[in-house]
């Protein structure tokens, strides 16, 4: 009942980056950026990692053979993020227990972050809670669009938002914390309404929302976190701010 399992989508390649490796494959500091996501999760407490794969699927389970406590789901077709989630469908029937998903290109993980998003869903159990952040400079990111009673509403994305909500601060992290059931749930019920006909785990809230099913958002995430990568200057990013914490100072805000 208090298994912790985590979702890891990985299934993506290295494109922008001009790589033939997947993209979670890609060095930072010379390991394999996806071992540091794997590193703060098991650090936050997770018992079991999902790792979604896709291109060169076996070179990622290679790869990541040694850690005992991961499972690999294959997502063969590229239809976005709540697709790559439906892929582990299978691993999570009866589990009743917390889902956290994370990207695999997100190094800056931090496990103090996660593990205050698990406890916090502990304390609270919502059917969804998001890991949220403030940033000073959201630009690119989805914002958090709260009620008049400072609620969770929905996420919009960047192209999508008003002029007025573009001034918001707190952003979409791709961090997510489901009750097991309740995810498969909101995967049951979203819908590939959108230009490229894919599945999004963005839209998996506001299912539950809709539903009656209770979601909130937490900015527990540090500004740091929402360094991902996608091309060679954020690579640089985030291996500027990985040596930095290796000197022991661990700066908050970037």
């Amino acid at each position: 009942m208090n298994r912790r399992i985590a979702i890891v989508l990985a299934a993506g390649k290295g494109t922008r980056m001009k790589s033939e490796l997947p993209k979670v494959l890609i060095p930072v500091c010379g390991r394999p950026m996806i071992d540091f996501v794997l590193d703060a999760l098991e650090a936050a407490g997770i018992d079991e990692t999902l790792v979604v794969v896709g291109y060169r699927a076996d070179l990622v389970r290679q790869t990541l053979a040694g850690r005992s406590n991961v499972r690999f789901a294959d997502q063969t077709e590229q239809l976005g993020t709540g697709h790559a989630v439906m892929m582990c469908r299978a691993a999570l029937a009866g589990h009743q227990g917390p889902v956290l998903i994370v990207t695999g290109d997100s190094p800056l993980a931090q496990p103090d972050s996660l593990a205050r998003l698990l406890d916090e869903f502990a304390r609270r159990r919502p059917a969804c809670l998001l890991g949220t952040a403030h940033k000073d400079n959201p630009h690119g990111l989805g914002r958090i669009v709260r009620d008049a009673a400072g609620q969770f509403e929905q996420i919009v994305e960047e192209k999508d938002a008003t002029e007025r909500q573009r001034q918001i601060t707190e952003v979409n992290m791709s961090c997510y914390v489901f009750a097991g059931p309740d995810l498969l749930f909101a995967l049951d019920h979203i819908r590939p309404a959108n230009a490229q006909s894919e599945y999004y785990l963005t839209d998996c809230p506001g299912v539950l929302k809709a539903a009656g099913r209770p979601v909130e958002a937490l900015p527990v995430l540090k500004p740091i976190e929402a360094l991902s990568i996608n091309t060679h200057e954020e690579l640089a990013a985030v291996e500027a701010v990985l040596k930095t914490q290796r000197a022991n100072e661990r700066p908050e805000d970037f």
